[in-house]
């Protein structure tokens, strides 16, 4: 691996000021997403490196606005977003996030169309008051979780891949992804006072947001998590053809990306009802022999 100066010459990034934003952008990354950055840092070709980490960073940030409550809540998302659009439109900003996003828009012109749609499907996301049945989930994942997605993906694939299959294939990673985050971090949202499970599910398994708030580890919140949980598995496997649409230079990340995801719904199907008092990760030695299994692959 490269060291991180390394990195950004062969990324082609030579200016001080913007060496100086993508590390910055890189020391937020690894403080939030420790698995993802490291596997950012092992499988990726160093070109893109700098590239994968000023999108995500983006899209942190984004999302960090669109979650945060109070009065001003709404007029500081709407400043950021005018702030995005006007650095598309100019190619400038001022702001150390959005310098290397648009750098990075500049060496890869794809992602511009996906960071507008983002910011199209954001209000899904702010005004957010729950999920009545599996259609209104869905809508959320179309508008708002896939657009998220495909800010990094669209770093990833081969732009000839045909966009029907990508379409496909990203969308049942993100459904099961994000389905596995709404149980995942259903102890963290609820005391955020949002619950982002169906309303449909839970009454289809005879639970209540009470029973989800008070803790109540029965038989009928367990069913409701094995459902949720099994459905997410079931998209996140079925996405492991996404690696054929990459370069192969970037399959392994991909691959590894999937992998781990579905190492963390094992883990929560097997933390059980216990997801109500916080989220479930995948062991240290399991995400590392994935890690290094793709390493090894990618170097051969």
């Amino acid at each position: 691996m490269h060291s991180w100066d390394r990195t950004l010459t062969l990324a082609g990034i030579r200016d001080r000021q913007l060496r100086d934003d993508y590390t910055r952008q890189r020391v937020l990354v690894s403080a939030y997403r420790r698995h993802a950055y490291v596997a950012v840092r092992l499988l990726l070709p160093p070109a893109l490196v700098p590239h994968v980490i000023a999108a995500t960073a983006f899209m942190h940030r984004t999302d960090t606005l669109l979650d945060e409550g109070g009065p001003h809540a709404g007029a500081a998302y709407a400043a950021w977003e005018k702030e995005v659009r006007d650095g598309l439109a100019t190619g400038q900003s001022g702001d150390p996030v959005l310098r290397p996003l648009l750098h990075t828009v500049s060496r890869h012109p794809r992602l511009r169309g996906h960071v507008q749609e983002f910011l199209a499907g954001a209000p899904m996301d702010r005004d957010f008051t729950g999920f009545a049945d599996e259609a209104e989930y869905g809508r959320y994942v179309d508008a708002y979780s896939l657009p998220a997605f495909m800010l990094i993906a669209c770093l990833l694939l081969d732009p000839d891949a045909g966009a029907d299959a990508t379409r496909e294939l990203c969308r049942a990673y993100i459904d099961g992804s994000q389905r596995l985050d709404f149980v995942n971090d259903l102890a963290e949202d609820l005391r955020d006072g949002r619950l982002t499970l169906t309303q449909e599910a839970l009454e289809r398994h005879g639970v209540s947001r009470e029973d989800l708030e008070n803790g109540r580890e029965s038989a009928a919140v367990r069913a409701l998590f094995t459902d949720l949980l099994g459905r997410a598995r079931r998209d996140l496997l079925a996405s492991r053809r996404l690696p054929a649409l990459a370069p192969a230079a970037h399959r392994a990340f991909i691959r590894a990306v999937i992998t781990l995801e579905v190492l963390t719904a094992d883990a929560a199907m097997a933390k059980g009802t216990g997801l109500l008092r916080g989220s479930a990760r995948p062991s240290v030695p399991a995400a590392l022999r994935v890690l290094v299994r793709e390493y090894v692959r990618r170097g051969r």
